[in-house]
């Protein structure tokens, strides 16, 4: 299986990122977490302080799996303002290469890049307006072509089980999600 990479801003949702990273994980996906910050220590949105595996410059991401972004606030924010992953993820776009983005960031992150034009998705409640051109739904998960969004941190194993079910199947979703109680 190719590379997943969940990028990590100062003020990322904890529960979006760390439930992201477990679920595929555990389906067997080789994720590797990206700080965008210059160390590798990472604070999320309550505190929580992570060391991601890498700093956005030490990959390689040409033939990326899947690039996720965690929500929060300033996390998604945070996200949306660095020019090298705005970058990649219109390279990715531009390929088909699977997204994912929860919470804050489809509305801050992908909407401004144009990326959710035309395409079903989900936000947190509440940023639907800041973003136009989008067919935004209801409910915790949407998946149009390559991108998958979810709403919130409610919906963050649901999320990151859509993401699996792309790449491996449902079964495999389907064996993960059981094995967690889900």
């Amino acid at each position: 299986m190719e590379m997943t990479f969940i990028f990590l801003a100062d003020g990322f949702e904890e529960v979006e990122a760390m439930t992201s990273i477990d679920v595929m994980r555990r389906a067997g996906m080789p994720v590797t977490t990206v700080s965008i910050n210059l160390t590798r220590e990472v604070t999320g949105a309550h505190g929580v302080t992570v060391l991601a595996d890498s700093l956005f410059a030490d990959n390689d991401y040409s033939g990326a799996e899947w690039l996720v972004l965690p929500g929060g606030i300033p996390g998604a924010p945070n996200l949306a303002a660095h020019e090298g992953l705005r970058d990649l993820l219109l390279s990715q776009d531009e390929r088909e290469g699977h997204i994912g983005a929860i919470c804050a960031s489809p509305a801050v992150v992908l909407g401004p890049l144009g990326l959710l034009m035309d395409r079903k998705a989900v936000c947190y409640p509440g940023l639907e307006d800041t973003v136009e051109g989008v067919n935004w739904q209801q409910g915790p998960v949407a998946i149009d072509g390559h991108i998958v969004t979810g709403n919130g941190p409610a919906a963050a194993a649901a999320f990151a089980l859509a993401m699996v079910a792309e790449s491996a199947g449902a079964d495999k979703a389907s064996e993960v999600a059981a094995g967690m109680l889900f």
